[in-house]
């Protein structure tokens, strides 16, 4: 028996990069995944292909994380297809370095809604999907809130609140039998480092000089840490917030 057999789990912005990867390694280990993301639609119908592909059950829901109705019909449309969840991992997130000079209202707003206010939104749709079995609770944080990179002072500051809930949550929920732990990535090759144009460039190198492992990540360095948070092998862990970074700390 596969170690996530008849668990559902949802995946937010998981159409492409380390969502993409926990998604696909959850629906391997036996979940039923929903893979949710904002925009790319091709990209969660790719993942969700992959997945069915290999014998496992997925779908793709749209929706922001940052608005309540649309993380209402996130979970709505889990139960109708699977009738419950058991895990979520909060995934979406956006980011931007950004000098101080330069961080205006909208660009706080825009991180702040996604990466914090976005978690909440999903862990509150979670919370009141799991019912009396509990379940767990992954955050996708970050190594920033380590490093402290220079111009990351808006995205390091949300990633450092997805710390503290963590945490918070973790001692809200344990009477509920539900799990709250973190993964803090170092970086990692995607999509969307690709596109900020950190691959290739003086700061990719200045991480692996500084990183024990000598090299940056991918997904699939990422996605076994979140299967195993799902797994009962983790069941005596919460409140933890685990860095997968090669080392970086």
């Amino acid at each position: 028996m596969k170690k996530l057999e008849n668990k559902v789990a949802v995946v937010t912005g998981a159409s492409k990069g380390i969502g993409a990867g926990i998604a696909k390694s959850l629906a391997s280990a036996g979940a039923a995944v929903v893979v949710n993301y904002a925009s790319d639609k091709n990209g969660a119908d790719k993942v969700v292909a992959e997945i069915t592909a290999e014998g496992g059950k997925a779908i793709a829901v749209q929706g922001s994380v940052a608005k309540k109705a649309d993380v209402d019909r996130l979970f709505a449309e889990t139960k109708e297809a699977f009738g419950g969840v058991d895990v979520l991992v909060n995934n979406a997130g956006v980011y931007q370095f950004t000098p101080i000079e330069a961080v205006t209202e909208e660009e706080f707003h825009r991180q702040f809604d996604i990466n914090v206010l976005g978690l909440l939104l999903a862990t509150q749709g979670a919370v009141n999907s799991f019912g009396d079995k509990g379940g767990s609770i992954i955050n996708i944080s970050s190594t920033v809130t380590r490093i402290t990179p220079p111009q990351s002072a808006i995205y390091t500051g949300t990633k450092g609140a997805v710390d503290s809930i963590t945490q918070v949550l973790s001692k809200e929920l344990g009477p509920k039998k539900i799990r709250v732990n973190a993964i803090n990535p170092g970086m990692v090759e995607t999509e969307g480092t690709h596109t900020a144009g950190f691959i290739g460039s003086d700061f990719q190198a200045q991480i692996e000089s500084t990183t024990p492992l000598g090299r940056i990540g991918q997904p699939d360095d990422i996605a076994p840490v979140a299967v195993f948070l799902a797994s009962d092998d983790s069941r005596w862990l919460t409140g933890e917030i685990i860095l997968a970074s090669g080392g970086v700390r």
